[in-house]
């Protein structure tokens, strides 16, 4: 694909910012490429508003001359985003080198469009710019700059900032890439962790780096040897972490959990680390100031790192480190099961026959009980028993097993279940590899020892643990022997408990493992678990209840914990229904579940949260004024009654009938709701004798305005062509007029909130309405020149808002080359170097 396609037109180079121009080449090159080549080199570009998030994370260096590297450039979003921060440093550097080192020729020319474009951002405030793009393997080129011979000279010098966003891969134990890395002095098993390694051997000493990469290096035996070389030479200074894992790559289907680390190069640690947490969008940002030798213990022989996100962590943290033993002083053990299926095909067996041993699956694990042989499931119940296999049993004695892989959404990333003796028949067993198990010296523990360390590691305390440093869905062994845990003593105890047979809530759980472990009181217990508690009950009440995946978190769970009034030591019978705005439901949460969501969370809560509580029929709008308009300061929201009435009866012995009840009468509760919500409809006229129904929230006030005031003012005998509405996205479409303009909708695109066709001066206006949500940005607009890249007219940009107190929130962020409209002066338009809207048709 040819570069001037991808800027699409000489309008794009000359109306839109260096940086809107490179993140409107990434969605294109992005919607043109090949899945297989995008697989081959792992290509994932960076979307450009955490570009400049991670590129915003530089701190100043006071020298004249700064180097920049990325070495995995692609197209260039990331070193734009670098160079631009750079630039913005209150006493900037007289000259800028940047150096991008990029594997795939394919995107050479896009790399220099990208170059060119930094180029113009650094001289246009008078810093000397020179550059070097490097085609070829970054690990190769590393290696001959680290350590150049006769043959090979150095390719890259010593450099001050590095921003990298690396491949992420297995390599083979005997790939070129491996070897290459073990000559630089490091055994790894991914290959981003090898880009992190030799970027930071090019560092200069106090240089900086900052990596989004996945979250997966900070535990586990496989980065072990990357992370101690790591923390070796990288004081890290901050962390971040994503809480969406299919949302950082747009729609590129990355399910990796990411991390956004940042360091300087020193031996020196620093004293304290800010780590911080939000989606994709960047709209709910929260942070917290740890001490270092929590994130990272200097003593701890794998040099985990954990996310540690507020003191609630800090205590879980602190409890566990304090527990008397390690499972090599107690003689206990913990291995994988012996058994990898498809080298043993041959002796797999779906029944239990003669000659044959018990084969355990982690499909055969139910709610603490082995569920064996399971008919109808498609993994065999038995192996059989024969010279070759023999090495692969264990002694049908007393075990702990723990699920070596959960599902994201299970409640517990470990899941333990005590198998006695003598439960399923033989005098052995066969343990899949998909199980790991804790067995003293091959053989097994001691009966009431085995139920104590399965209460231990079924408590949402060690689960809370757990969560810090493994960032995915697998349990290692080597994770579980680096945990501390209960003496021998303490977990005999414990047992003691179970021993009646009788299944044990997680509550009760809880408390046995807080009074007997940590000797806590009902109310330090409280202090230091109960909020989770509560936000992880929050959880499965929002997954009953039946709400979309995209609302089962923890902001939904904390936002339905605010509309019920419910602080972490309070019992559900004590739910109440506050009318609460979106501003009381916010400090409501930092109070009681100690999460500071920025301040423009508000309109993600809104509108990821709300909205859907609305559309369930388990929350009201504004039930002491139903006719309270949508922009006032007064919008409030309640649980409703019923629903209230059920949530009250949470955890009591009512509470699952009570559930399916609801249940049934809850399309009945959604029906009414609609009714009245339809009362409150706002009427627009779209042509003459058709009118539009579009429902009382969100922006619809706004763009009724836009229709019946900006359209006839500024573009007088134009065609609406479509209108969002809050409550449906496609309240009126006009497809036949946008395919006669060469522009084929997608369902998933982000359309604006208006599009009007003016044919007189040829112009397709896309107009987003905004009461407190954001403006057209400059991500924005490279968004919406992607989603109308092919139209035949010329699009422009109009932000609209209902007065000039919600322009003043956000007139920095509005993009230039774009106009403004605002209701209550609804003669007047505001340009930011636009002319289009004004100018005279030819």
């Amino acid at each position: 694909m040819a570069i001037d396609a991808v800027i699409g037109s000489a309008y794009d180079a000359v109306y839109t910012s260096p940086i809107e121009q490179v993140e409107l080449m990434r969605l294109r090159v992005m919607a043109g490429t090949d899945p297989q080549r995008k697989k081959k080199f792992s290509q994932y570009f960076t979307p450009m508003p955490i570009a400049r998030f991670m590129a915003s994370m530089f701190t100043p260096i006071a020298q004249e001359h700064v180097i920049i590297l990325d070495p995995s450039a692609g197209i260039g979003s990331l070193l734009i985003a670098a160079v631009d921060a750079v630039c913005m440093h209150p006493q900037p550097p007289i000259s800028l080198h940047v150096y991008a080192v990029e594997i795939d020729s394919g995107l050479a020319s896009y790399l220099q469009r990208s170059i060119d474009l930094c180029r113009t951002i650094a001289e246009s405030v008078g810093i000397q710019f020179a550059s070097t793009i490097i085609q070829a393997d970054f690990i190769e080129t590393a290696l001959q700059s680290l350590e150049p011979t006769l043959f090979a000279s150095s390719a890259l010098p010593r450099v001050d900032y590095a921003i990298l966003n690396p491949p992420y891969r297995k390599i083979a134990s005997t790939s070129y890439e491996r070897k290459l890395l073990q000559q630089l002095g490091l055994e790894t098993s991914n290959i981003y962790t090898g880009f992190l390694y030799a970027t930071m051997r090019l560092l200069k000493e106090n240089g900086q780096m900052v990596a989004l990469t996945p979250r997966s290096f900070c535990n586990g035996p496989y980065f072990r040897s990357f992370r101690k070389a790591f923390l070796r030479e990288i004081a890290l200074r901050r962390l971040h972490v994503f809480t969406a894992r299919d949302e950082v790559f747009d729609n590129d289907e990355v399910l990796q959990e990411h991390l956004i680390t940042a360091g300087i190069k020193t031996s020196a640690r620093l004293e304290r680390i800010q780590i911080s947490t939000s989606g994709a969008d960047l709209d709910s940002v929260s942070v917290f100031d740890s001490p270092y030798s929590i994130v990272v213990h200097p003593d701890d022989a794998e040099q985990f790192i954990h996310i540690i996100t507020g003191d609630q962590d800090n205590t879980m943290k602190t409890l566990l480190a304090s527990l008397p033993a390690t499972l090599e002083e107690m003689g206990i053990q913990v291995s994988t099961g012996r058994v990898v299926d498809f080298r043993a095909k041959a002796y797999l067996r779906k029944v239990p026959e003669y000659n044959t041993v018990p084969l355990v699956y982690p499909e055969h694990l139910q709610q603490n009980n082995v569920e064996w042989p399971k008919r109808m499931s498609k993994k065999s119940n038995a192996l059989l028993a024969t010279a070759d296999t023999e090495k692969l049993f264990v002694p049908n004695e007393d075990y702990v097993l723990v699920k070596r892989f959960s599902a994201k959404e299970e409640p517990r990333r470990i899941m333990a279940t005590c198998y006695q003796s003598g439960t399923l028949p033989g005098k052995a067993l066969a343990l899949e590899n998909h199980l790991n198990y804790y067995h003293c010296n091959g053989k097994g523990l001691n009966p009431v020892l085995a139920k104590g360390l399965t209460l231990f590691l079924n408590s949402t305390w060690v689960d809370q643990y757990f969560r810090q440093f493994s960032g995915h869905t697998q349990v290692n062994a080597t994770d579980l022997r680096a945990m501390r845990y209960p003496s021998r003593e303490q977990l005999v105890n414990l047992g003691e408990y179970a021993q009646n047979g009788t299944p044990l809530s997680q509550r009760e759980i809880d408390d046995l493992v807080a009074k007997e472990l940590f000797g806590m009181t009902d109310e330090e217990q409280a202090q230091a678990l109960q909020r989770r508690t509560r936000v992880q009950e929050a959880l499965s009440i929002l997954k009953s209840l039946g709400l979309p995946r995209a609302q089962q978190n923890d902001r939904s769970a904390m936002v339905l914990l605010a509309l019920l009034d419910l602080q972490p030591s309070m019992a559900w019978s004590q739910a109440s229904a506050p009318l609460l705005r979106t501003v009381a439901i916010m400090d409501f949460i930092k109070a009681n579940y100690g999460v500071a969501y920025a301040p423009n969370t508000r309109e993600t809560i809104r509108r990821q949260s709300l909205h859907q509580f609305l559309a369930a029929g388990i929350v009201v709008e504004n039930p002491d004024n139903p006719e309270r308009p949508t922009n006032s300061p007064d919008y409030v929201y309640q649980i409703e009654r019923s629903t209230l009435e059920l949530l009250q009866t949470f955890g009591s012995n009512d509470w699952q009938q009570n559930l399916e009840t609801y249940l049934e009468s809850i399309e009945t509760l959604k029906e009414r709701y609609a009714r009245e919500r339809a009362m409150k409809q706002i009427p627009v006229q779209i042509a003459p004798g058709k009118t539009l129904m579009l429902s009382s929230g969100g922006q619809n006030i706004l763009i009724e305005k836009i229709i019946h005031d900006f359209a006839p003012r500024f573009t007088p005998g134009a065609k609406l062509l479509y209108v969002g509405d809050t409550a449906d996205k496609f309240a009126y479409f006009d497809e036949q007029a946008f395919q006669a303009l060469g522009v084929q909708i997608e369902s998933h695109g982000k359309m604006p909130d208006v599009v009007i066709y003016h044919e007189k001066k040829q112009q397709l206006v896309l107009i987003e309405a905004v009461t407190s949500h954001g403006p057209i940005d400059a991500q924005r607009k490279a968004a919406l020149q992607n989603i109308f890249r092919a139209s035949l007219v010329e699009p422009v940009f109009v932000t609209a808002f209902l007065g000039r107190k919600e322009l003043a929130r956000f007139v920095a962020n509005i993009a230039w080359e774009t106009d403004v409209w605002i209701a209550e002066s609804p003669t007047h338009l505001i340009h930011f170097n636009g002319m289009h809207l004004t100018k005279s048709p030819d």
